[in-house]
């Protein structure tokens, strides 16, 4: 299930080409100078990191928390099917039940911070760019987070947000060294492959909590993840 993470990381990354990719063309790297703008480009990406693997701690919190009560197999199932109703839906629908207005004002304010970030060229404006880039609004972030909730573990829900954020680098880092290439037609031939990918993740956690006694896929057992301390009756 964790290489279902890096793998969803990979195929949102098309979708933050249109959503993301902005911010990353307008990164102030030094465009002169290769090997600083390689280091100031992975201090970027450090920086979402940070961010995607504080959100898998707290999610994996919860997801704990609802593995003790005993839901772990019904919080799999759940996970899977709003992974799936997310890409699913269209956006003009979520657009109208904006889940993010009970922290507009923090979310307002990250982006004043994050436009004061873009006119300083420090290592350390490159790093918080990338950690408030991370805390923007997403909806394959959202779908992501579901499945650091089914990890049922804290430690598990931040290694996945990480893989998430890991898979989404090769892309995110193309957008800045070719950003003339990737052209709005091109990234919307991509874009339609998202729904695919996150549709099958979304099934293989259903297929988790279903308990159907396919080893590795749908183990029949409670103990559906790997867990991180030990169990003793």
């Amino acid at each position: 299930m964790l290489l279902s993470a890096f793998i969803f990381g990979l195929v949102s990354s098309l979708h933050c080409i249109g959503m993301c990719g902005p911010i990353a063309m307008m990164l102030p790297v030094d465009r002169n100078n290769p090997a600083k703008k390689v280091i100031q480009i992975l201090l970027y990406h450090s920086g979402r990191l940070t961010a995607y693997a504080s959100l898998g701690l707290v999610f994996g919190i919860l997801g704990k928390g609802l593995y003790l009560a005993g839901l772990q197999q019904q919080m799999s199932i759940i996970a899977g099917i709003l992974m799936i109703a997310i890409v699913l839906i269209p956006e003009k629908i979520l657009a109208r039940y904006n889940f993010s207005k009970p922290v507009y004002r923090i979310i307002s304010k990250v982006k004043s911070s994050l436009g004061q970030q873009f006119k300083k060229k420090s290592y350390k404006a490159l790093f918080t760019i990338g950690l408030l880039n991370g805390f923007l609004p997403c909806g394959l972030v959202y779908a992501a987070l579901f499945g650091a909730i089914a990890m049922q573990n804290e430690t598990l829900g931040v290694v996945y947000m990480v893989l998430y954020g890991l898979g989404t680098i090769p892309m995110m880092s193309m957008v800045v060294y070719f950003s003339n290439w990737i052209s709005l037609p091109i990234r919307n031939k991509i874009g339609k492959v998202i729904p695919y990918v996150a549709v099958c993740i979304g099934m293989l956690f259903i297929l988790r909590g279903l308990g159907l006694g396919i080893p590795y896929i749908s183990p029949g057992n409670m103990s559906l993840f790997v867990r991180g301390e030990a169990h003793c009756g």
